[in-house]
């Protein structure tokens, strides 16, 4: 394969064509189904992928095929099926992934921006959902592409992009059903909603999976005035607050529940320990935090750990609290927290659900009403062992494309869809990887994409596309 015909095909690519069809896609509030519940009625899930599927089908891929596949009160998802080509009909398929669903605009956005406005400055996209991950089906086409350009080969290509990542996938199930006999035998996944920092290729080794819930504690049919109930009727929050101790030590934040604690695999310990010397700024991201304010250790290590093998507790919404401006001397009926932990990648989620469940409701404080809801449920993922042909094609992406060798780190989030296919294709290699820096703003304000930094990771992919193909030897 021609390399540099092959760069120079994804500059000018990205240049020309994926830019402005990609402002466009930032411009569409496809708001993630959790976070909005008239998404059908709405139909800017719809719309985002009809936006994407009309870019790759007037792209001209050799027998490409592009559909909108939507089950019945199912939010939608796009399919591209690319033939492979001549020399590579034996190496499987490649899965080429993605999501086109956002996070909420979550505040307010720098002066000139937007959450549904694509800005270009120095080189940066800005807009929801520019870099988590609206470009990933951009840079898969357009990587697609340019090896057939540049005289290179590619197996038969799938690429999937659904819009209901950030709301925890809860559809892909059912798709990876209604799918699977056109899915064939999967080979190689490509994932692009990762990432480290500009510098080098960052391949995923772990992702952590989650479990949210709504829970409330109600004490009173109705609330009262509080010189009249309190010292005789607990408050509701006192009470959340002894049941959140029952899940966490207030003192350290270690999480309490056994099903969500799992042992930390020794190559993953050296794994964070290595990062650390080699990658101290990429190992523990630079947070704004406030003057006088210190971290939860000293140990960088135990702090990656903590990130990526340790179960966490983040309190991320309430209900049932008004405004300190406007409270009143009331003892209120009712407390609502929303909790969203942060599970170790091999720990059982559903388990961990049940347990979450069985703790808050059982023997509780004073006889007051608990609900637990609103579930959202995901296991996480551990990469599989590399094999020979994948971390040779790495080495050489890293020099060749960066100057720099690939790095692994475990990521603190979650991508639900690389547990499902690591279940239901156990022999398929993962390469999990992006264009998301830790200053990206992904899921905040200011969301922006660093433009040649994704462009080069297109570059990486079609070099791992024509390496796989070829690493399968000819039809």
């Amino acid at each position: 394969m021609d390399s540099e015909k092959l760069r120079e095909s994804i500059g000018k690519a990205w240049a020309t064509d994926v830019l402005p069809s990609l402002s466009g896609l930032v411009e569409i509030p496809a708001v993630s189904p959790a976070y909005d519940a008239a998404w059908q009625e709405n139909g800017q899930l719809r719309a985002a992928v009809e936006h994407v599927r009309d870019w790759v089908a007037a792209r001209g891929l050799p027998g490409a095929r592009c559909e909108v596949v939507q089950l019945d009160g199912r939010a939608p998802l796009l399919l591209v099926d690319v033939p492979a080509t001549p020399g590579a009909a034996a190496a499987g398929t490649v899965l080429l992934y993605g999501h086109l669903d956002k996070q909420p605009p979550l505040g307010d956005w720098s002066q000139g921006l937007g959450p549904w406005q694509a800005v270009i400055r120095d080189d940066r996209l800005y807009g929801r959902g520019a870099a988590d991950d609206g470009y990933s089906g951009y840079a898969a086409t357009t990587a697609l592409e340019a090896v057939h350009e540049a005289g290179g080969e590619h197996a038969r290509a799938v690429m999937l992009l659904e819009t209901g990542e950030e709301s925890g996938s809860p559809d892909l199930p059912a798709y990876l059903e209604h799918l699977a006999d056109r899915l064939g035998e999967v080979s190689l996944v490509v994932c692009l909603d990762g990432g480290g920092d500009y510098e080098r290729l960052w391949l995923t080794s772990s992702l952590r999976g989650a479990v949210q819930a709504t829970v409330t504690v109600r004490v009173l049919e109705a609330s009262v005035h509080s010189g009249l109930g309190s010292g005789i009727v607990p408050s509701s929050f006192r009470v959340m607050r002894l049941l959140l101790d029952r899940l966490e030590d207030p003192e350290t934040g270690e999480v309490k529940v056994p099903e969500m604690v799992v042992p930390i695999p020794e190559e993953r310990r050296a794994e964070a320990a290595e990062l650390v010397a080699r990658h101290p700024d990429v190992a523990v991201p630079r947070l704004p935090v406030l003057p006088g304010m210190r971290r939860v250790s000293d140990d960088e290590v135990e702090l990656v750990l903590n990130n990526t093998w340790r179960p966490t507790l983040s309190i991320t919404g309430a209900a049932g609290l008004p405004d300190p401006a406007v409270a009143g001397a009331v003892l209120r009926d009712r407390t609502s927290l929303r909790l969203s932990f942060r599970l170790p990648p091999s720990a059982d989620a559903e388990a961990a659900r049940a347990a979450l469940e069985r703790i808050l409701t059982t023997d509780v404080p004073y006889g007051a009403q608990v609900e637990v809801g609103e579930y959202m449920v995901m296991n996480g993922w551990h990469a599989p062992e590399t094999t020979p042909w994948l971390a040779s094609a790495l080495r050489q992406v890293g020099e060749g494309v960066f100057g720099k060798p690939c790095q692994n780190l475990g990521i603190g989030g979650g991508i639900p869809f690389m547990e499902m296919l690591g279940r239901r294709y156990p022999r398929a290699q993962f390469v999990v990887t992006g264009a998301l820096g830790a200053d990206s703003n992904a899921h905040v304000p200011d969301e922006w994409l660093n433009i040649p930094f994704a462009v080069q990771v297109t570059e990486a992919v079609a070099h791992l596309l024509d390496a796989h193909a070829r690493a399968a030897g000819p039809a």
